[in-house]
């Protein structure tokens, strides 16, 4: 369980973040538009665990590690935006939210059931 000084400064990470990957991400991922789905914390706010969810790419894995791989710089536009709000600039994770991907399987599978045919029910 976070507590409220961990999602206070997972939101004001999340919102900052999801301005530089709206203003400077097209640099790295081009045509890609990147979306921060959550933030969490370490109770010491060292640490922050970024998922990512990405739209219109054909590799999911490959924008992550591109972003993986411009990390220490997603980070350093990170703390010039909170150095006002942060002790220190927590270091990043990134990880790749399937959240979507999960969805859209569940649904594929429920119109697949509701497309086979209904068995009678019985009465005894």
């Amino acid at each position: 369980m976070e507590s409220k000084r961990q999602q206070k400064f997972a939101g004001v990470i999340q919102k900052d973040l999801a301005e530089i990957f709206q203003r400077e991400g097209i640099s790295f991922l081009p045509n890609t538009l990147v979306t921060i789905t959550k933030v969490r914390m370490t109770p010491d706010l060292s640490l922050a665990r970024i998922f990512l969810s990405f739209f219109n790419t054909e590799n999911a894995a490959l924008s992550l590690n591109t972003v993986k791989s411009h990390g220490s710089e997603i980070r350093y536009k990170l703390g010039q935006k909170i150095k006002s709000q942060a002790r220190i600039v927590p270091q990043l994770e990134f990880f790749l939210d399937d959240t979507n991907s999960y969805v859209e399987r569940m649904d594929k599978i429920f119109d697949k059931i509701s497309q086979e045919p209904r068995q009678p029910d019985t009465e005894e």
